[in-house]
């Protein structure tokens, strides 16, 4: 495989210099930030991910205030108490997207993220002490143990939330197949992720560099230039 600085110095210049490239890439959070993230928090960004799955994303982020206000402010507990009418009156409820499954995907989220507290005192102390160089192992836990966190969903949320993880999106694994690694062009099978996550954890061991940054910056290497909007609307990269 080539070397991560030769995929860097080509994101640097498709982007307009390492400043302009480094004004793409988010501020890492910390540990302690990440355990400090409430519950409702995180299952709020659990249900922003799934719909936004397969959806245009402007529309849910548009109608998001609804989603709050409809889901009680995604608060775990709360939600759990809710009798059978509540949910099905979700369903029809014009301030969120009607979809029964994706729906019916929250209050399963909300008994799993209430029993990951429960266990580890919140669901952000969870994600905090999980390794980042084992994202592939917390992303199997999710889709076993939540509900439509699979895939891509998954790594969308672990983003989103401030895990350093990557996503293999369409340009990062295209980044990471010009570099040499021998993956499939949709990358799902364990064999794949496997060889992905070794290669994010050697490339942070050499540069010293977040997981999250060598991803985004992979994905500014290659394929579309999408301005600098577009990349923060998909946090901040060709993802």
């Amino acid at each position: 495989m080539i070397a991560f600085d030769k995929i860097q110095a080509r994101a640097e210049t498709r982007k307009g210099g390492p400043a302009a490239l480094k004004a793409l890439l988010p501020p890492v959070m910390a540990k302690a930030e990440l355990a400090a993230l409430p519950d409702d928090r995180v299952l709020a960004e659990m249900t922003r991910r799934i719909f936004c799955a397969g959806f245009v994303w402007r529309v849910i982020d548009n109608k998001w205030p609804g989603f709050e206000e409809a889901f009680l402010g995604f608060q775990p507990k709360p939600l759990l108490f809710q009798p059978d009418e509540f949910w099905h009156d979700r369903a029809r409820d014009p301030r969120i997207v009607k979809n029964p499954l994706k729906i019916k995907s929250v209050r399963e989220n909300a008994a799993f993220v209430a029993d990951v507290a429960a266990e580890r005192g919140s669901f952000g102390k969870f994600l905090a002490a999980w390794p980042a160089d084992d994202q592939i192992g917390l992303l199997d836990f999710m889709a076993k143990r939540g509900s439509r966190l699979g895939a891509r969903t998954g790594q969308y949320f672990l983003r989103f939330i401030g895990f350093d993880g990557f996503v293999t999106a369409r340009d990062t694994v295209a980044a990471l197949r010009d570099a040499g690694l021998d993956i499939a062009a949709e990358p799902t099978s364990k064999g794949d992720l496997k060889k992905i996550q070794a290669v994010f954890n050697a490339w942070a061991r050499e540069t010293g560099l977040p997981r999250v940054h060598l991803s985004r910056t992979c994905s500014m290497s290659i394929g579309e230039n999408y301005d600098a909007a577009t990349l923060m609307r998909y946090g901040g990269g060709e993802e």
